[in-house]
């Protein structure tokens, strides 16, 4: 009967991976002071953004609850992928994790495997299409389930941001060190270690940062023609395709992949924020 990809809504699929019906996204709800957001089809990132810039406070975001990931394992497919944005930064995943004992409490066992992508965005969209592309290979349940983790740990997760707003108002930088960085134009090039966001270089200007997390990657990735790059980018497709030319500068990538930021990557990424996966 098939397969199912179910994502949380930090799954940033592209518009034709929205209308195929393989996927689903569970959404997370997303708070600005007393506002409520429900990150699914009717988010309005412009707005959004509008209302995080207005606020002195760090946006929130709630989990989907154990009875909504049940309820999306409630479908005729027999195999089902679920992929949380990681656990350092979401209670997504152990939401999934207790929704797949509640469906197996009450209809037995399914071929239901939970991913922690140790990522978010782009990783969890690279996770995604690389699950497509063993299926498309003929493989099993088990045996793509074991690519795909194997493929998870090997994966890395980069991200440039245009401010650091976004990380002063979650409390990872003084005010002091964000005003410096803002007078002299500073750029953070971070990744994520296993799915913890760490600070990998910096650079001078937007286009020198991009650069740099593009040098990163290709180095990292060791042999890019085997690997597949996926760019989400926070309201700014001009920026995506700079990101994209610059690695296309450094190496023939299998494939590359961009799409745009729903509600969960747009609080964490800001405006004018890129993330790169590449796995």
């Amino acid at each position: 009967m098939g397969y199912k990809i179910i994502g949380d809504s930090c799954l940033d699929l592209t518009e034709a991976l929205k209308k195929d019906s393989r996927f689903q996204t569970v959404p997370l709800t997303l708070q600005v002071d007393e506002h409520m957001v429900t990150d699914d089809e009717t988010f309005d990132q412009k707005a959004f953004i509008g209302l995080v810039k207005a606020s002195p406070n760090c946006p929130k975001s709630a989990c989907p609850s154990p009875e909504a990931y049940k309820e999306a394992y409630e479908c005729p497919e027999e195999d089902v992928f679920v992929i949380t944005l990681s656990s350092h930064l979401s209670g997504s995943f152990n939401s999934a994790r207790v929704g797949k004992e509640l469906y197996e409490e009450e209809h037995g066992k399914k071929n239901i495997l939970v991913i922690d992508s140790e990522s978010a965005s782009s990783g969890e969209l690279n996770i995604a299409l690389a699950i497509m592309s063993l299926y498309d290979q003929g493989l099993e349940f088990d045996q793509v389930s074991e690519r795909i983790l194997n493929m998870r740990d090997q994966q890395q997760t980069y991200f440039v941001i245009d401010s650091l707003e976004p990380l002063r108002k979650n409390g990872r930088l003084t005010g002091l060190q964000a005003f410096f960085a803002t007078a002299l134009n500073i750029k953070p090039v971070m990744g994520a270690d296993h799915g913890v966001i760490v600070k990998l270089d910096q650079a001078r200007g937007i286009s020198r940062a991009f650069a740099r997390m593009a040098e990163l990657a290709t180095k990292k990735a060791g042999k890019p023609e085997e690997r597949v790059a996926v760019i989400a980018h926070c309201n700014c497709p001009d920026r995506a395709m700079q990101v994209r030319e610059e690695l296309e500068k450094r190496g023939s990538y299998s494939r590359i992949v961009v799409t745009e930021t729903a509600g969960v990557a747009t609080m964490y990424a800001g405006d004018g924020g890129v993330i790169l996966a590449v796995g």
